[in-house]
């Protein structure tokens, strides 16, 4: 994983920073998100209505894209932070 993290760019190294910050941040933009999971070699596949899953490292995590705000809440940043933790995935 570290060379994945070398090929970053800084706004997607301090994406996967602000999941990681305790207290849980909340206002992380959704689109960051998904730039980062790219970035990480993972695909975004579209569900139904504001569904969508993250496959990464063989693993799948389902979330709901946020709306009408572009912000990720707090919940869905701790589900983000665990699931990242679960394959191996830490700043």
């Amino acid at each position: 994983m570290k060379d994945i993290f070398s090929a970053l760019w800084m706004r997607q190294k301090n994406t996967l920073e602000q999941i990681f910050k305790t207290p849980v941040l909340s206002g992380i933009k959704w689109s960051d998100v998904e730039s980062l999971i790219k970035a990480l070699g993972g695909e975004v596949k579209e569900g139904r209505g504001s569904r969508c899953k993250f496959l990464l490292n063989g693993s799948i995590a389902n979330f709901h894209r946020p709306h009408p705000s572009p912000d990720t809440d707090k919940g869905a940043v701790v589900n983000l932070r665990e699931w990242l933790e679960s394959i191996g995935v830490k700043p």
